[in-house]
């Protein structure tokens, strides 16, 4: 698929998520899935991501507190990552993580804040 949204979506996918990550999901796709990566480099980042209205900063945190309230750990490490490429500190993780706990209930909360400590923690060594 080669479109002007998907280039788009495709260079913020990758400066958000990186290029270890981008790979990674792109090149497991088989035929079944290519239609999903292609929807969302095309929809998601290349047509919501590159809006002007929010910084992306603010997007990774909205979208951390969605998964959280989803329960869907794997997609907010994901995301916990992107979140801390674009910026945000860990307190403010810790913030929303902390409000969306009370929000959407604990047991998210609990299942949040442990995959966002893992993201976290490798983070950490990784830059220190």
């Amino acid at each position: 698929m080669s479109n002007e949204k998907y280039e788009t979506g495709l260079a913020i996918r990758r400066e958000v998520l990186g290029d270890k990550y981008v790979d990674a999901a792109r090149g497991s796709d088989v035929e079944f899935g290519k239609v999903l990566q292609d929807l969302i480099t095309e929809v998601c980042w290349g047509t919501v991501w590159s809006r002007e209205g929010l910084p992306r900063k603010i997007r990774s945190l909205i979208v951390i507190a969605m998964m959280a309230a989803l329960k869907t750990p794997g997609e907010l490490k994901t995301h916990v990552l992107g979140a801390l490429r674009n910026g945000c500190t860990v307190s403010e993780i810790q913030e929303v993580l902390a409000q969306a706990a009370i929000y959407c209930g604990m047991p998210s909360g609990i299942i949040a804040f442990k995959a966002a400590g893992e993201v976290i923690k490798n983070w950490q060594q990784e830059n220190s």
